[in-house]
């Protein structure tokens, strides 16, 4: 199910304000970006994309933004091996991610079926699942458009 930044971004706001939390402009313009963008941006994305507008703008400060807004279940941080923490204000539940091995693109396909996978997994293992992270990672169609990297090819022709 897809977002709807436009309630999205007021959903945000008042959390930030039912907890006191301040709204300077540099963190509307953060909560902006994240609500209403499908990619999944790094720290240094999101502050190239923030300086612009608001030149003092410091990392620290979007880490801490970042930080607050991750506990309280505003956005949803990715932590990938090979490409770093990623950010998704957008949908910031437990989904399913498709994660480009080249050119590190993040998408968000539609999954029904994870539920009954988190089901199926606490029947079998007796574990009350509190979260999940499910994550498939693999050649996006503009990078295998543009030919794979060639240690890429040499690890697929090893293994054949």
């Amino acid at each position: 199910m897809k977002a709807d930044p436009q309630q999205r971004l007021p959903e945000m706001i008042r959390v930030l304000r039912e907890k006191d939390c301040r709204l300077t402009p540099q963190r509307l313009a953060l909560l902006k970006i994240i609500a209403s963008s499908e990619e999944h941006h790094s720290v240094d994305q999101l502050f190239e994309l923030i300086k612009t507008d608001f030149p003092t703008t410091s990392r620290a400060t979007i880490y801490k933004t970042l930080s607050l807004l991750k506990a309280m279940g505003e956005v949803l941080e990715l932590n990938l091996a090979g490409v770093g923490s990623r950010y998704d204000g957008n949908k910031p539940y437990p989904h399913p991610h498709v994660i480009c091995t080249n050119c590190g693109r993040i998408l968000d396909p539609e999954f029904t079926g994870l539920a009954d996978i988190s089901s199926e997994m606490a029947k079998k293992t007796g574990y009350h699942i509190t979260h999940h992270q499910l994550n498939f990672f693999g050649l996006c169609p503009q990078c295998q458009q543009e030919g794979q990297p060639a240690d890429i090819k040499e690890e697929q022709d090893g293994k054949r």
